[in-house]
């Protein structure tokens, strides 16, 4: 696909240098399929069609300006450091050079509320460019991925199509959420599209089975999470850099709840009437539970203290540890 250069609007959290604008798709590859429909015959495919040609081909392809200054990340991600590794070491790659920045699919593994999606929210912040979730454990079909053909009644196009055509990026970050629970049935592989989009070689040509025209797919940079990679066919595991994600040690699981209660207070105005700090009995409490329910405990505490006109967060405040219940209905 071609791609030129231009100078893409700035960003607050980083800066970006002169960025690639790549053809994610061929305008009269379109043109020559809307030409074929007759009539009133497949008017949401037509729309598609039509709304294709109007946005144009052309997407950002993003990278950071410089190897970025991760130390944040390292520190609100204590047990993420291999998977951010590897992230630094691609990002080094595509330094003075015009190429594009490419990300080996990484498959993240760790129990539920470990904090996969949150990196990946994080890792899409960091390169600048958009993030998508597909959670695979509502799907029954595979058609979330590919699309589904334009024959069958509500049909319309999938998640790869809809980040890249109806998006700004030409690499945006797909997460493919909770992959080892996708529902796989006799006539059709929910996990099938995956085999091509995970190799460069031919994800370059990926073609939705709904809009039926060719998708360069080849710069998405792609993350999947799983609690059980026993599940994952062999093939797609080979495809994959693969990182075990542990549960942060008890003094990482305490910067963590520390960055949490920072982020959170300064996210917000009434942050303002809080204690800059935390109480160390209110870190000893969060740092028992997952990274997932520790920003809800917060905002349950928070809530809890201004209700009793108070700035400070007491330990009473939060939801009790995993094996009680809250005044507030907090559940484990």
């Amino acid at each position: 696909m071609e791609t030129r250069s231009l100078v893409p609007h700035s960003s607050s959290a980083f800066r970006l240098p002169i960025a690639n604008v790549r053809r994610v798709f061929h305008p009269h590859e379109v043109e020559r399929k809307l030409a074929k429909l007759s009539g009133r015959d497949h008017e949401a495919l037509r729309a598609t069609y039509e709304r294709m040609l109007e946005r144009g081909p052309e997407r950002f392809q993003v990278k950071p300006g410089g190897i970025p200054d991760m130390a944040s990340l390292y520190e609100q991600l204590p047990n993420f450091t291999e998977a951010l590794d590897d992230v630094r070491r691609h990002v080094a790659l595509s330094q003075d050079s015009g190429d594009g920045l490419e990300v080996t699919p990484m498959l993240l593994l760790g129990q539920p509320g470990i904090g996969k999606t949150h990196f990946a929210r994080k890792l899409a912040e960091l390169l600048g460019t958009g993030m998508n979730l597909v959670p695979m454990s509502s799907m029954t079909a595979g058609w979330l991925l590919s699309g589904a053909s334009s024959q069958w009644k509500g049909a319309k196009p999938g998640k790869v199509f809809e980040a890249l055509v109806d998006g700004q990026y030409a690499n945006p970050v797909i997460v493919v959420d909770e992959v080892d629970k996708a529902s796989a049935d006799a006539q059709y592989d929910p996990l099938g599209a995956m085999y091509s989009l995970l190799e460069h070689d031919t994800a370059c040509t990926f073609t939705d089975e709904f809009a039926e025209v060719a998708i360069d797919a080849s710069q998405v940079i792609w993350i999947l999470t799983a609690n059980d990679e026993r599940s994952i066919p062999e093939p797609i595991l080979n495809r994959m850099n693969v990182f075990e994600i542990e549960p942060p040690s008890p003094e990482a699981a305490r910067r963590i709840a520390r960055n949490l209660y920072a982020g959170i207070r300064g996210e917000h105005g009434w942050g303002a009437r809080f204690d800059p700090e935390p109480g160390e009995d209110v870190l000893d409490l969060l740092a028992a539970m997952p990274p997932r329910e520790m920003r809800r405990a917060l905002m349950t505490g928070f809530g809890n203290a201004r209700l009793d006109g108070r700035g400070r967060l007491a330990a009473d405040d939060l939801p009790r540890p995993a094996g009680g219940k809250s005044r507030l209905g907090f559940v484990h």
